[in-house]
This record gives structure tokens, C-alpha cells and sequence, in this order.
């Protein structure tokens, strides 16, 4: 059956559509790229079985780009062709709305603890794809700001407000801080991805405090105003206990990516600073880091939003779960819908609300999985 009716519409019918805080059988129209009308009852239009229809999901933090464009260690595939599958993939896992993670702050001065700097050719070619159209969904750039790197001021600068740069994190990698604060799982971390010896492991954690203890201070202020400059939200990387968050705070940190203890997501609750978790922490039961697992921070009602973070589909996976914790199934979707939107300065998207932008999704649940049935982004099937 043809998505859109005779009069331009598209009307999805015989379905649960997600409200913000309630869900309800009905039917859901728009047209022009707009949601126009929801109601209860029957329609004409495309008959949905009983599928559930939620707004689009929006994703703040995901490093799924990267992973496309280096499929394999060494192996650098090219960039459009990486940029246009992982709008696909997305799209494909419901995602409507995302802000591509890219690292700004690099190491240039040592061959062997080298990773390069990449973000502002990168953002070109993102920015150039939707430019020509080749892009099915929305595309946003989080520039993700490593504090403990070499060039982070000079990448930062590279930048403007033309760039719709809309999340900077402040990140901090230096062993014994934050995520890594437990050293035997950042070495587990480095040596397994890198394949460094421990006369390696040891070397590059000397050199990465020293880059800390020279830099850090002055990389964290260069990015908190660079953030202020481009008009973006900031957010705070791996916040561990409430006197950094007390920081993130005074930065004016409105999001927390990943707090790694349940005193610091405590502490960004009563600073009004909304958590994010990653979905595959829901999912696998807690963090491949050892930090605060996120279903402890559901249970203690401390999380407010999830992020695919490295597997897209688990997106709506990890919010249906939620959904049925929390006994709200409306509550569980808001995590990757409404929550995200309104953290990141979205206001046309994240609710079935007429006049809101009709990015929308249609699924059903098979095994206890979602399953999508249908993808539109401002009224257009993408997937």
C-alpha cells in the first residue's frame, strides 16, 4: 500500500501511538513535513495492526561514524561512502535526528602515541552530503573535546557558528580520571586496541599525564568558551563525583554524558543537569568500564536519557526496556525522544504533536525485540 492518500496525506491508523506522557489507539496524519491531526478511533489510511508509533528517535552521542569510517584497524574506508551508511544505518534503527560524534585534540608530536587530527575535514564532508541532499536524516555536529590531547585549542578554532555545532563535551582521558579512573580497565582498554606492551601501557600513561598536568586546565576554559561561541550546548564527559559535577555545573554543563557513579548522577540531578546513559550499558546489564550500571540509575530514577553510544540499534531496544521497568511505556520512549530534543535546544521534534516536525516511527515487537515497520523523516519514508 502506498504511503501517502490521495490528498497528500499520510494517515497511520489501528495504531498505539506514544503520546509525551500517555499512549493511546488511534491515528496519526501529516502532511507538508508537518504532523497535522491525532485522534482516536479509526481512519482511513494505512493500516498499522496494532504497531506502536512513536516520534523519531534522537541521538546525542554516537560514535557510529568512526566505526564505518575505519572498519578495521588500519583499514580507512572513504569518507562519503562512510558518511552515507552510517545515515542508513541509522535511519534504518529509527534514528531521525543525530549529532555525530567527532573527536577535536589530537597527539601530532610522537609517532608512537599518534592519532591524528581529522574533525574539520570530516565535518566538511558531513556538512557538504546534507548540502547535496545525499543524507536521509538529520545530521548535527557534538564535538567531543579532548582535554587531554595536544592541539585541542587550534582543532576548537577551526570552527564557528556556521557549522550547526549544537554538543561540545569536555572530555578527559588521562589514566585514573573519570571512566578510567581504574587503571587495570584502561590498560585492558588501550593494550587490547592498540596492542601495546605493558613497558607501552606505562610509557603512554606517564606521557598522557604529562599532557594533562601542562594543558588540561587551559583546554577545558578554551573549550567551555568555545562552546559559548558556536551557540552549542555543553556537556560534561564521565563526571565521577560531585565536586566535578559541582565544576560542570559552573561551566554551565546542561547534560551529562555517562556519570560513572551514582554520587555524581545524584549531584547532576540536584545541579538540574540531565544524565545520559548508554543503551548497550542497559542492555548487557552494566559498563564495559566497571562504572555505575545504567539500569541502577533507572531503578534510582537518576536517568533521563539514553544514547546508542557504539550500536544504533540499540537505541529503541534499551527505551522499550525502560519502558517496561518503569511500567510507562510513553516514559521509557521520552529517553530517546522528547528528553534528547529538549536537552539539545530541538523544540520542533521528539512528540506526536500537531505542528511538530512529522519525524516518525512504526514498530511492532517480535521476540520481545522492536521491530521497525517504517521510518518517516518530515513525512518522507526513509526506511
Amino acid at each position: 500500500m502506498k504511503d501517502m492518500m490521495e490528498s497528500g496525506e499520510t494517515v497511520l491508523t489501528n495504531a498505539r501511538l506514544v503520546l509525551a506522557d500517555d499512549v493511546i489507539e488511534g491515528h496519526l496524519v501529516f502532511r507538508d513535513g508537518l504532523i497535522a491531526e491525532i485522534g482516536q478511533g479509526p481512519a482511513k489510511g494505512i493500516d498499522c495492526g496494532g504497531d506502536w508509533i512513536a516520534p523519531g528517535l534522537v541521538e546525542l552521542h554516537t560514535d557510529n561514524l568512526e566505526r564505518h569510517m575505519q572498519p578495521r584497524p588500519r583499514v580507512n574506508w572513504p569518507h562519503h561512502a562512510a558518511i552515507v551508511a552510517h545515515d542508513r544505518e541509522l535511519a534504518g534503527c529509527g534514528i531521525t535526528t543525530v549529532f555525530d560524534a567527532i573527536r577535536v585534540g589530537s597527539i601530532v608530536s610522537d609517532t608512537n602515541k599518534r592519532y591524528g587530527k581529522y574533525a574539520r575535514a570530516m565535518a566538511d564532508e558531513i556538512l557538504s552530503m546534507r548540502a547535496k541532499g545525499a543524507l536521509r536524516i538529520s545530521h548535527h555536529l557534538h564535538l567531543r573535546a579532548e582535554t587531554c590531547s595536544e592541539t585541542l585549542l587550534e582543532e576548537l578554532a577551526e570552527f564557528g557558528a556556521a557549522d550547526r555545532v549544537g554538543i561540545v563535551s569536555l572530555m578527559d582521558h588521562t589514566p585514573g580520571q573519570r571512566q578510567f579512573r581504574d587503571i587495570s580497565k584502561f590498560e585492558d582498554y588501550v593494550c587490547g586496541k592498540h596492542g601495546l606492551s605493558k613497558e607501552g601501557f606505562g610509557e603512554y600513561c606517564n606521557f598522557l599525564t604529562g599532557l594533562h598536568d601542562r594543558l588540561g586546565a587551559a583546554h577545558e576554559a578554551g573549550a567551555v568558551e568555545a562552546a559559548r561561541r558556536y551557540g552549542a550546548v555543553l556537556a560534561s564527559h564521565d563526571d565521577t563525583t560531585a565536586e566535578q559535577v559541582a565544576t560542570s555545573a559552573g561551566h554551565g554543563i546542561g547534560v551529562a554524558e555517562f556519570p560513572t557513579t551514582v554520587e555524581a548522577a545524584r549531584a547532576c540531578h540536584a545541579h538540574n543537569i540531565k544524565v545520559i546513559m548508554g543503551a548497550p550499558n542497559l542492555i548487557r546489564g552494566g559498563s564495559h568500564s566497571g562504572n555505575v550500571a545504567a539500569a541502577e540509575l533507572a531503578d534510582l530514577g537518576l536517568l533521563d536519557i539514553l544514547s546508542s553510544d557504539y550500536v544504533p540499534s540499540a537505541l529503541l531496544f534499551a527505551a522499550v526496556q525502560l519502558g517496561e521497568i518503569w511500567g510507562d511505556m510513553a516514559r521509557g520512549i521520552a529517553t530517546v525522544t522528547s528528553g534528547p530534543a529538549r536537552a539539545a535546544g530541538l523544540r520542533d521534534r521528539g512528540v506526536l504533536e500537531p505542528g511538530h516536525r512529522a519525524d516518525v516511527i512504526r514498530f511492532g515487537m517480535v521476540a520481545e525485540v522492536p521491530t521497525l515497520h517504517g521510518v518517516w523523516v518530515q513525512g518522507a519514508r526513509v526506511a
